[in-house]
């Protein structure tokens, strides 16, 4: 096990490093292989070790206080295995779909050039996710956290126009401000306890914890693009369609969320104004992108917005877990492979239209539907699976979500309430949008549509089957994960 999980966090690395030599084609057929093989690891990981749960050490850093000798190596739960899973598949599905669109053939961004840049990057976050999720402790979490952050600002300013770099700089600060309170916090609980341990958040008192507890929220706030931080996620749309589809949907921001639902699960603890706090701040994220929906002509930042409102949907998950409902907690997790199936189905669909068509605003496409019929069905199947519609993966989550809202009273029912309205709303607004893009007379943008690809269509068959297949998934690392 201590050897797969090594080969598993270092062969992206050393991938990125051998992919930025080459050049074209050849940096398809090595970064493709890597991804796969790196997914291949991450699912005999999680076979492998769920179940039991192993924590394995690595090493130390001497000059330390001897309470901290074990600060490196592995822990492999269900939290983290529920995370890693979707941090490598939806990493091969995105490198797969990778290889013809960042390429000459985008009618939208050509690419001639610069490909090995691309997966030396993409390449590296990857890693960097996959040390996100299986991390022991906060020391190990916060390294990768950070170089999450700068492969964010090197893949958003990837095609290197005024907007992609000034995009690129604003997700780097934003985020970089985040992670030091996310820093702050764990330098308090080391002063505290002599420890990075999650689980030492229990040893502190109740009001030192509940700090601790909101500096490390505001750095998941920034990381997961919610409120008063959000401005940045839209405008990281500049980047390229699978940029936005991994790092913007299924990877970067559920860092945040996972932080936080980590930090919940491993408190002992927390006040009620603590749950309440990140109930409420979720629920202003939420209606602030919902508000948002109605002023978007550009596909992709209206996905932006709705990833910042189904976020907001985890947080509240979180918000339940400390209001002690185990079944909404669960409906947090679940909610996170639900998302990554249906947002990374609904991105990868949306950078098809742009890639076969040269544009992604409503205002351009009608009629889509005729000449691209996998990819209306896949922008379909994304938008019911993240607002709920059954038997998709987005109902089961949004049901345990909001049963779990229900059971707690009081602050929760409007939370279940709220959800709902949500829910109903984002389902008509996609609705419409599908309708007018899709269906109809096609518009000269359309017309122009005749080419096709293989990478790009294997990927939204696969992310389809996910968005059926994901709560069986999801469903057994979430139910042994009480609060």
């Amino acid at each position: 096990m201590e050897a797969l999980c090594i080969l598993l966090l270092v062969l992206p690395f050393l991938g990125a490093v051998i992919v930025s030599g080459l050049r074209g084609r050849a940096s398809d057929w090595v970064a493709g292989p890597l991804a796969f093989v790196t997914l291949w690891a991450g699912l005999l990981v999680i076979a492998t070790g769920y179940q039991t749960s192993p924590l394995i050490y690595l090493g130390w850093l001497p000059w330390l206080p001897t309470e901290t000798t074990n600060l490196l190596g592995f822990l492999i739960d269900p939290l983290s295995s529920l995370m890693l899973f979707v941090v490598v598949i939806l990493g091969f599905l995105v490198v797969l779909y990778s290889t013809d669109y960042v390429g000459p053939r985008n009618r939208e961004h050509a690419v001639r050039d610069g490909k090995g840049r691309y997966y030396f990057w993409m390449l590296t976050f990857i890693g960097s996710m996959v040390g996100v999720a299986l991390s022991p402790n906060f020391f190990q979490l916060f390294i990768f956290w950070e170089l999450t952050t700068l492969c964010s600002w090197a893949l958003i300013s990837y095609y290197e126009d005024e907007e992609s770099l000034r995009a690129g700089f604003k997700a780097l600060i934003m985020t970089h401000v985040g992670g030091l309170f996310l820093m702050t916090a764990i330098v308090i609980l080391f002063v505290h306890t002599h420890s990075f341990d999650f689980t030492a958040l229990s040893r502190l008192s109740p009001s030192l914890r509940n700090t601790v507890f909101v500096l490390i929220l505001i750095g998941a706030w920034a990381k997961a693009s919610q409120v008063p931080f959000y401005t940045w996620l839209p405008d990281a749309m500049a980047a390229p369609t699978p940029v936005s589809a991994y790092l913007h949907a299924a990877a970067m921001v559920k860092a945040g969320v996972y932080l936080t639902a980590r930090t919940v699960f491993s408190s002992g603890g927390l006040s009620y104004g603590a749950g309440l706090l990140v109930g409420l701040m979720a629920l202003l994220s939420m209606f602030i992108a919902v508000f948002l929906f109605f002023f978007q002509d550009d596909l992709k930042r209206l996905l932006a917005l709705s990833t910042i409102a189904h976020l907001a949907y985890i947080l509240i998950g979180c918000a339940l877990g400390v209001f002690g409902s185990t079944v909404g907690f669960q409906g947090g997790l679940v909610h996170i492979a639900a998302h990554a199936a249906g947002k990374g189905l609904l991105f990868l669909s949306v950078g098809a239209l742009a890639y076969f068509s040269g544009s992604k605003r409503i205002s351009e496409l009608r009629g889509v539907g005729t000449k691209l019929p996998l990819v209306a069905v896949g922008f379909f199947v994304g938008a019911f699976t993240v607002t709920g519609v059954p038997p998709f993966a987005g109902f089961w989550s949004k049901f345990y979500l909001i049963t779990g809202a229900l059971e707690t009273g009081g602050f929760g029912s409007l939370l279940a309430v709220l959800m709902l309205l949500e829910s109903m709303i984002a389902f008509g607004w996609f609705l419409w949008v599908g309708q007018r893009v899709f269906f109809g007379e096609p518009s000269p943008v359309a017309l122009q549509i005749g080419s096709s690809s293989a990478p790009i269509e294997i990927a939204l068959v696969l992310l389809i089957l996910l968005c059926l297949l994901a709560p069986a998934i999801a469903l057994p690392f979430a139910r042994v994960v009480v609060i």
